[in-house]
């Protein structure tokens, strides 16, 4: 007996309102691949990490077989996956969303005292939180804690209450995975400090060389004070501060060198160096959405 009833009935009417949609089986996981999509030998969706040419027209590929599409929905080779369907998933990164999965009561604590309010819906040991805005998935980014957005699935466990917020950085930069940073003996890096930035390296900005110097400088200076915690979500802030202020130049603005020369400053303070430049690719990414 399905856990939610009739979960074609409900994955119709969220597709009607945007929401892609999938089944989900027994253990509330996907169902597994056909035999022309095993172990990938199709080449996968052609909207997953890795696009491929796969059109197969089954439950395959897990949240890259969610749909919005009700001709697929009710199709004859889905049939058998909603007779065995549990629940209803759905990817949260199609809709335009993220959810926080907080797993347990300490996680909800947290939250309460580290996000904005935002929609809440209640689940069998937590609640999800949706906020409106996209960003990359992760697993454990705190204990109790997980990102569900891109490339991802969400069991569906009703509409849920309170008014929906925007993704907050608050959010983005659980992402970083910094919890401390550490000494510089335990660092291991081959990041090179590249050329600083000048004018030659940005022909096609608005702003003035003074300007940009100064702005970054004050950003560097923040990064290295960072000597016992916290540089990595500092960088994270610069490069959000920094991108937002250059959207409008007709370019090239040199970004590549400003970001080096975060990347490097946080380094210099024990950032591990891939922490440090995913934390400067999100501040990138979310100064460009905030000042669109």
């Amino acid at each position: 007996m399905s856990e939610t009833p009739y979960p074609q009935h409900t994955a119709l009417s969220l597709a009607a309102s945007g929401v892609p949609v999938l089944p989900l089986r027994r253990g509330k996981v996907p169902f597994g691949n056909c035999p022309s999509c095993a172990d990938s030998a199709c080449g996968g969706r052609p909207n997953m990490k890795s696009a491929g040419p796969c059109r197969c027209p089954g439950v395959c590929h897990a949240w890259a077989a969610a749909t919005t599409e009700p001709a697929v929905i009710v199709s004859l080779q889905w049939a058998a996956a909603w007779r065995q369907a549990v629940c209803v998933g759905y990817h949260p990164g199609g809709a335009g969303l993220t959810v926080v999965d907080l797993d347990n009561a300490d996680a909800i604590a947290w939250a309460r005292t580290a996000l904005p309010a935002t929609r809440t819906v209640p689940t069998t040991r937590g609640e999800h939180w949706l906020y409106r805005g996209v960003m990359t998935s992760h697993n454990a980014v705190r204990p109790g804690v997980d990102i569900k957005s891109s490339m991802s699935y969400a069991r569906f466990l009703g509409p849920g209450t309170g008014q929906m917020a925007n993704l907050p950085d608050a959010v983005r930069v659980l992402a970083v995975k910094e919890e401390a940073t550490p000494g510089p003996e335990e660092v291991a890096s081959s990041f090179e400090r590249r050329a600083t930035w000048d004018r030659n390296v940005a022909t096609g900005c608005r702003h003035t060389e003074r300007y940009v110097r100064a702005g970054l400088e004050r950003g560097l200076a923040l990064i290295a004070a960072r000597t016992e915690s916290g540089a990595g979500s500092q960088a994270f802030g610069v490069a959000r501060f920094l991108a937002a202020q250059h959207t409008r130049c007709p370019g090239p603005c040199g970004l590549e060198t400003i970001a080096a020369q975060i990347v490097a400053a946080a380094v210099a303070v024990g950032v591990p160096e891939p922490y440090a430049r995913r934390a400067v690719v999100n501040g990138f990414t979310t100064g460009k959405e905030y000042a669109a």
